[in-house]
């Protein structure tokens, strides 16, 4: 791990001028959140145009203005060891793939201070994570929801992480789910493509927005299999945001089943699903594929439909 500060630069896009300098600088590195980069404004260890500080995250910025971040090295981790098994697709010097099980929050945060992958990551990788993240979230680059399964890339130096957070960022990073959904998907393969935003009635929530509120999200989907009243299907992220799949394919009138935010499920599958006793999403995030950020190789791992998901499909098969 790096000992010093680590330095991000961005130009403000014409898309971003007039925006809030902490907004435009979110949209602009996405591993770093809103609130990591008014933080470190607030810090002075944000320079704007002639190297001077930007104090102010609410000033606006200006196409062609140039900043620069200065994230400090990391502190001691809020979030402790813990020793937690992990399933351990890839690992090398630089990162580590690894298969998520649904359940396993990924960082620290209110009401979840451990049992995180963070604290897994922390004792399997005995402190050899990347620290642009914070650190809360040491490593992290990407996440996926705490009842989604599947893979997920932490990376172990300032590099990789860098490396990796562009490849999120030019949307060149390699992401496909298996989803099964109520109903039949009608055309069977299409492309969602809706501005998501926080829910004007409930902030915990995602929701579709007007053009230009929120954040642009594109998902790719296709049917791999009709179910009985359901479908399997293949969803590729063409962005990463937050509830995409499952927002998506409720606005297109096929949530997932078992959503428990997002879908009404009809009572035959509510009935199913306590028979079986899912309660999550039915949702895996299947396939990850992206270029190594030090040695340039293309890397792409699968991951297979975990059994509890197996079993949902085997139960709504067409006899």
């Amino acid at each position: 791990m790096l000992s010093g500060v680590s330095t991000i630069d961005a130009t403000i896009p014409e898309e971003h001028s007039g925006a809030r300098l902490d907004k435009a600088l979110a949209a602009l590195l996405p591993d770093l959140s809103r609130e990591r980069i008014k933080a470190l404004i607030l810090e002075g260890r944000v320079s704007g145009p002639g190297g001077r500080a930007a104090a102010d995250p609410s000033m606006k910025v200006a196409l062609g203005q140039a900043f620069s971040v200065h994230v400090p090295p990391p502190t001691e981790a809020h979030a402790i060891a813990e020793d937690i098994a992990l399933t351990v697709v890839y690992e090398d010097a630089d990162l580590i793939v690894i298969d998520k099980p649904a359940g396993m929050v990924v960082h620290p945060a209110a009401g979840n201070g451990d049992g995180t992958l963070v604290n897994a990551l922390l004792h399997h990788c005995a402190g050899q994570l990347s620290g642009i993240g914070g650190v809360a979230r040491p490593g992290i680059v990407h996440r996926i929801d705490k009842d989604t399964s599947g893979l997920l890339v932490a990376a172990k130096t300032d590099k990789a992480h860098e490396g990796l957070a562009r490849q999120f960022k030019d949307h060149s990073i390699e992401r496909l789910y298996a989803a099964i959904v109520a109903g039949r998907p009608l055309p069977p393969a299409g492309t969602i493509s809706q501005w998501l935003g926080r829910s004007d009635s409930d902030r915990k929530k995602m929701a579709v927005q007007p053009e230009g509120r929120g954040k642009h999200a594109v998902t790719h989907y296709r049917t791999l299999e009709p179910l009985r009243d359901a479908t399997l299907v293949e969803c590729k992220l063409e962005t990463g945001r937050t509830h995409q799949v499952r927002v998506h394919m409720a606005h297109l009138g096929h949530p997932l089943i078992g959503d428990p935010v997002y879908s009404k499920s009809k009572k035959h599958f509510k009935s199913l699903l306590e028979t079986l006793s899912f309660d999550r999403q039915a949702l895996h995030a299947r396939t990850l594929g992206f270029i190594h950020p030090v040695t340039s190789r293309a890397l792409s791992f699968e991951s297979h439909i975990p059994p509890d998901m197996q079993e949902l499909l085997s139960r709504l098969r067409v006899l």
